[in-house]
């Protein structure tokens, strides 16, 4: 049991049930028939990060690195969608043309404004299961998660969805942030906060004077508003659904077409990564575990938990805690790809 609802083995011991992790706020807005599973993978994914944010930030404390990041809670709604834009391109130095440079993979895309974030002291995980692909978590039900804290914010994608959403997720995210607002993020966005981090997310990655060239949608044919909608989200390396709600939200298209485009976005995209899912299955061998591990993690926490290992601030447990990996797995996260750890025993 203790294994299967994700809790230590007294909690079964105590007098009464724990309490329900805190998420902050929740601005999901769900489906009345959603599953209560993917609710309590949520609430121990949200417990997860949470510990491992406590231990990063005591051990910053203890190391006296613990600065007040002063982005954090800094804007509010009432300042408006383009000046909380402002304040985050201006402190994170994010460009435009540098994120639309090569795919989404390294150089360009969500690894560009992911590096500009870690440099800003943001922690940025991808997260898509509780460890097995059992635990997968629905996109629909988790998009993302923002701790808003001065000395150690985080920020989860799900991995789950596709890599083309994750940069839209990690804008969503940071405004967040930069609104002091920790909680967590569905895939519908019907709360005032949810439609004012989208629309944050997506002036930038598609100004308005762009998405004006797609007016003519309004009475093209469904085939011609797809193949538009491919080859213009192509170019600017953002996804078709992010352009979809684009041209919704600035009166182009209808929602009716919306919905429409959206489920096919959405199908489409589901055979294709039940058909990479096959061919990974097919393959001999598959990419190291290390490898991914970094990925999942970011530079700057597998960075900082190599640099708190070399100088014991943090214990193998500890450090295994803050990566998500057994205390023996530790050493091979960090060794090979944390410059603080490998300086340090240098």
């Amino acid at each position: 049991m203790a294994k299967h609802y994700r809790r230590p083995l007294l909690a079964f011991y105590m007098a009464a049930p724990p309490t329900q992790a805190e998420r902050g706020e929740d601005f999901r807005t769900l489906p009345p028939e959603h599953s209560i599973a993917q609710d309590a993978l949520v609430d121990a994914l949200i417990r997860d990060v949470r510990a491992r944010q406590q231990i990063v930030r005591e051990a910053l404390e203890e190391e006296d690195a613990a600065i007040r990041l002063p982005f954090v809670g800094s804007m509010t709604m009432r300042q408006g969608a383009n000046a909380v834009l402002a304040s985050i391109v201006e402190t994170l130095n994010l460009d435009l043309e540098r994120y639309r440079r090569g795919t989404n993979r390294q150089p360009g895309g969500f690894a560009y404004l992911r590096h500009q974030a870690e440099q800003a002291g943001i922690y940025v995980l991808l997260i898509g299961n509780l460890g097995s692909h059992h635990t997968s978590l629905d996109v629909e039900t988790f998009r993302g998660f923002a701790l808003a804290d001065e000395v150690a914010p985080f920020v989860v994608v799900n991995d789950q969805d596709a890599q083309t959403a994750w940069a839209f997720t990690l804008l969503h995210e940071l405004c967040h942030i930069w609104l002091g607002a920790t909680g967590v993020s569905g895939a519908v966005a019907e709360s005032a906060v949810e439609q004012f981090c989208n629309d944050v997310a997506g002036r930038f990655l598609l100004p308005s004077a762009e998405i004006e060239t797609l007016a003519g949608l309004r009475g093209a044919s469904f085939e011609s508003a797809v193949t538009r909608i491919n080859d213009f989200a192509e170019q600017r390396n953002i996804s078709r659904s992010m352009v979809a709600y684009k041209l919704l939200r600035e009166g182009l298209i209808d929602r009716e077409l919306w919905s429409r485009l959206t489920a096919l976005f959405r199908s489409q995209w589901k055979a294709a990564r039940a058909s990479e899912r096959e061919r990974n299955r097919e393959r001999e061998g598959g990419p190291n575990y290390y490898v991914v591990r970094r990925h999942r993690l970011g530079d700057a926490l597998v960075n900082l938990t190599g640099r708190m290992l070399a100088e014991r601030i943090l214990s193998p447990t500890k450090a295994g805690k803050v990566l998500g990996v057994k205390a023996s797995n530790v050493y091979g996260v960090v060794g090979a790809g944390s410059a603080g750890f490998n300086a340090a025993q240098g």
